[in-house]
């Protein structure tokens, strides 16, 4: 079975039906396996675990 791994924000159930569904109809459509084969892994991080350069990603929102 196929695996789609996402990376990002905290999101609220709703949203992450709606990342399942978009994202496997998506791959279904371009490789031609049904879309309930997939499997989509969501790894939700937090701001404070998060570094761009040398900066803690939640330091750069607060700017």
């Amino acid at each position: 079975m196929p695996v789609i791994i996402f990376e990002g924000p905290k999101m609220n159930k709703e949203q992450k039906e709606q990342l399942v569904q978009e994202f496997s109809a998506a791959a279904s459509k371009i490789t031609n396996i049904p879309q309930e084969k997939f499997i989509t892994l969501i790894k939700e991080n937090n701001p404070e675990d998060v570094g761009v350069g040398a900066e803690l990603l939640v330091n750069m929102q607060k700017r």
